[in-house]
């Protein structure tokens, strides 16, 4: 049940961080869906780190920064999609 879970908001994510960023993304769904999982992996990493991976109640602080890693991946993950899609009609 976990990567179902891991899945979902991996999704969430990373729609969220495409309707954030301005301009239109194009890195496909499936991608996504990728960075908003690893960007949630690394938002909890920071978290633990800064001490507020667990909290009372509703957790903002890690959502918070799970939110910023989806954004800064998708972000980062448009611009490599875009660079590679270049290359390849170029080519």
């Amino acid at each position: 049940m976990g990567w179902l879970w891991a899945i979902i908001v991996g999704f969430v994510l990373g729609v969220i961080a495409k309707a954030v960023i301005p301009g239109k993304q194009q890195i496909p769904l499936w991608l996504t869906t990728v960075l908003g999982i690893l960007g949630s992996i690394v938002g909890n990493a920071v978290a633990g780190a800064l001490g507020i991976a667990e909290t009372r109640g509703i957790d903002w602080g890690r959502h918070g920064l799970q939110l910023a890693g989806a954004i800064l991946l998708v972000y980062v993950g448009d611009m490599l999609w875009v660079g590679m899609r270049r290359q390849k009609q170029k080519a």
